[in-house]
């Protein structure tokens, strides 16, 4: 019994301290970004009972070549641990280990995960004391997958179990009409992945913002490729002591939140020089503390904020990214060492009256009809094959998702209420472009 719960009735109160001030991580929610302001506490909250020894957090990480999955429980002192993974109902491995401790379990003829075929085993972890007795069960899951740069007819490029897949995504803000950075129900999290997938899309590129577990959960299921963005500070030059710092922390804590999703292939620690400070430094720590990923330092290197002097290529990473609007012309060709990425381009938008938010709207570039805008996408990705077959280009990432407040670029409104595009017709020259690239592994 928890010395803090006392006799009869109890109240617990959670809060947060979050004045938004853009000394700490906010993404384009704060001082210097575009959207409304929203403070405090925006996922999920929960309590739950636990023994007083507990599994605290798990650590998984497929290792392809091996055949196996390498597991750490951490849990305090050196509690045993029993781990069984399933593929539905039949137990396909198991090991015997001690908490705080790496070990393996074997997994012959692996089923891999991917974007076509994302299948995923169940893990079932207990814990127990010096007696035998269980005192905690965690049940997981996880993905054989691997992702790693490599050359395919001489090109570099990244490749997923092996195979170059072409990455072909949307930037995925995830802001809402009602709830800011909170999505009002978790089908309305799930619709706009959803539709990614319908639409052809296998990547996310989740832009300046982490999510609730439960959308990496669905991505996991989905089969739907994640590159994740650490959310911009604004004020990286003033306190550097204090808000580089915690910049820093926040970076770990969000890799170590979510370094068991399959999904996530990418981390993002920057984009277009906001908030950017010792890119190359910061780029480096994150390949070396998840060497599993592959890692953007700062995406669209080619751009960057008024109020800062572009920190520009950071030469190191996985990719060398620029953003090219409308584009895709002008993108990125691979270096010798690092892949080459369209980080961000398109963004043509389409007023669509009685879905607009009620400011002055805008895109990079305008169409007057679905057809006409569906006509200029399905041109874009002609375009994006060509640079894929003949310039070495791996990833492309259209903005955006949906509409948000100002912005009338998104292939959804805001209020998600109207496809902007021909659906069936980005479905297809999507699928197109994407078959394209797998046939250039033979």
């Amino acid at each position: 019994m928890t010395p803090f719960l006392k006799k009869g009735s109890n109240t617990l109160v959670v809060a947060a301290y979050d004045p938004n001030d853009g000394r700490a991580p906010s993404g384009k929610n704060g001082p210097r970004g575009d959207y409304t302001f929203n403070s405090g506490i925006w996922q999920s909250v929960w309590l739950e009972p636990v023994s007083k020894t507990y599994i605290k957090n798990i650590r998984m990480l497929p290792e392809l070549e091996q055949n196996r999955l390498k597991v750490i429980v951490n849990a305090d002192g050196a509690a045993k641990v029993s781990a069984e993974a399933l593929d539905g109902k039949k137990v396909v491995a198991q090991a015997n280990s001690t908490a705080g401790t790496y070990f393996y379990l074997p997994i012959d003829k692996p089923k891999l995960w991917s974007p076509d075929e994302p299948f995923l085993y169940d893990l079932k972890l207990t814990l127990y004391d010096d007696n035998g007795k269980t005192t905690d069960e965690v049940k997981s899951y996880f993905g054989m997958r691997d992702i790693k740069l490599g050359k395919v007819d001489g090109v570099l490029r990244p490749l997923i179990n092996g195979k170059f897949v072409m990455q072909l995504g949307l930037l995925d803000q995830g802001y809402w009409p009602d709830g800011v950075l909170t999505a009002p129900t978790e089908e309305a999290l799930k619709f706009d992945m959803e539709y990614t997938k319908k639409a052809g899309y296998n990547l996310i590129r989740k832009h300046m913002k982490t999510e609730p577990h439960r959308f990496y959960y669905w991505a996991d299921k989905m089969g739907l490729l994640v590159w994740q963005d650490m959310p911009a500070i604004w004020y990286q030059n003033e306190d550097t002591l204090k808000t580089r710092k915690v910049f820093r922390q926040e970076l770990k804590a969000i890799m170590d939140d979510h370094y068991n999703s399959p999904s996530i292939i990418t981390w993002v620690p920057f984009n277009e020089n906001w908030g950017a400070f010792d890119v190359r430094n910061i780029t480096d720590w994150v390949k070396q503390y998840d060497p599993s990923r592959l890692v953007n330092g700062n995406s669209g290197f080619n751009n960057n904020p008024d109020y800062q002097k572009a920190y520009g290529d950071p030469m190191n990473g996985d990719y060398v990214d620029t953003h090219i609007y409308v584009g895709p012309y002008g993108a990125s060709k691979p270096d010798g060492k690092r892949a080459a990425s369209l980080g961000e381009f398109g963004g043509v938008g389409l007023f669509v009256r009685g879905h607009m938010w009620p400011v002055e709207n805008n895109a990079y570039d305008y169409a007057a009809t679905t057809t006409a805008l569906t006509d200029r996408y399905v041109l874009l990705l002609d375009k994006v094959e060509q640079l894929m077959k003949y310039q070495g280009l791996s990833v492309a990432i259209y903005t955006q998702t949906t509409d948000v407040e100002h912005e009338v670029n998104g292939v959804l409104t805001y209020d998600r209420a109207v496809e902007k595009m021909q659906t069936d017709r980005i479905k297809e020259v999507n699928e197109a472009v994407i078959k394209a690239g797998y046939l250039l592994n033979k």
